[in-house]
């Protein structure tokens, strides 16, 4: 049988496996601080302009290709993608539901800045309105910035044959106005205008992109209620004419608020109006880092300030106006906040018949 040995050698033993142990356990928690070291320190790393290196941005444009909107995302896809370096930044058209379809995507994506877009000011009357089909919420998406301020304006063909819009308002027939899908500012606005102003306008809905300027041109619609930079080529080539405005400074058109005294009428037109200030809106769904989002505002701010982004918005005739981040949060905050006699207006006029 053997016997346990308690002498000195056993002893020593004991106290060496005792140190070796305990080594090995310091030895432990030096590498796992030195794992999390390092992990913090990657994330650091990532945390500013480095973080969007080598990465994909996807740059939803809720509408067709073709059209002021599609024009305007790709620009300032461009050009966000030189002040993201090492980024590689994709457009992606998501039409339909006037803009909804897109807006809902943007709002439903991960919030890690690497997917962001633009739609338009409408889906703000379509919110206010509680449209259904809306699953996003306006106040609470990451707002990057908006590069324009567009005002309205009424464009009628020039094979309509009308040249103002006193003209407009004595018509014995309705003339058709094209407009794209249901939610969109096109629709929401000229479905208003033409409720409370009782003008003799069927509005056919459904043409996206440049499809609207295609319809008047063969004779399909005789007119367009949208934003004047959409449309000024469309005019300076001869192939309409604007014959009222909605906001802007430009006085080569009358203002539409001196043509109408319809207190209603006014009321509509000033809604209009408040949306005119915030165009071509870029966001990001709700939620993204504070330090991700300031490296967009940071690349959004640079690319719509560029001198080569100014010069070809100049040559595509597109308005430059542009507002970053907060600024642009409260903007669109400002435009949400209406009276609850508004809004009920509001739903009124957009109430199916």
């Amino acid at each position: 049988m053997s016997q346990l040995r308690h002498g000195p050698d056993a002893k020593n033993r004991s106290e060496r496996e005792i140190r070796m142990n305990s080594l090995t356990k310091r030895a432990a928690v030096h590498a796992a601080a030195l794992i999390v070291a390092g992990w913090a320190g990657s994330a650091l790393a990532q945390s500013g302009p480095e973080y969007f290196n080598g990465k994909t941005v996807t740059y939803i444009v809720a509408t067709e290709p073709g059209g002021g909107y599609d024009t305007n995302g790709r620009l300032v896809a461009e050009f966000m993608q030189k002040h993201l370096p090492g980024s590689t930044v994709v457009v992606q058209n998501m039409p339909g539901a006037g803009h909804i379809i897109g807006a809902n995507y943007v709002y439903a994506s991960e919030p890690d800045g690497l997917t962001i877009g633009t739609f338009n000011t409408g889906l703000i009357y379509s919110q206010l309105a509680g449209n259904e089909g809306i699953k996003f919420d306006l106040a609470k998406m990451s707002w990057i910035g908006k590069v324009a301020s567009d005002p309205r304006v009424v464009v009628v063909s020039k094979q309509s044959g009308i040249e103002s819009f006193e003209q407009l308002t004595s018509l014995k027939e309705p003339i058709k106005f094209a407009s794209a899908g249901v939610g969109s500012a096109s629709t929401i606005e000229t479905t208003m205008l033409v409720d409370t102003l009782d003008l003799p306008i069927q509005v056919i809905t459904g043409y996206n992109g440049n499809d609207d300027q295609l319809a008047m041109r063969r004779g399909e619609v005789q007119g367009i209620i949208g934003s004047r930079s959409t449309f000024q080529q469309f005019v300076d080539e001869g192939h309409g004419k604007f014959i009222a405005q909605i906001g802007g400074s430009q006085t080569d058109v009358p203002q539409l608020s001196s043509l109408i005294s319809d207190e209603e009428g006014q009321k509509a037109i000033a809604l209009v109006e408040s949306q005119s200030n915030i165009s071509r809106l870029t966001a990001g769904p709700a939620g993204i880092p504070d330090d991700v989002l300031k490296t967009l505002r940071d690349a959004y701010a640079a690319a719509t300030s560029d001198p080569e982004f100014l010069k070809k918005a100049e040559t595509l005739g597109l308005p430059v106006d542009p507002l970053v981040g907060d600024q642009v949060a409260q903007a669109v905050s400002k435009a949400m906040d209406q009276t609850p006699e508004m809004v009920e207006f509001l739903k009124q006029a957009l109430k199916e018949d």
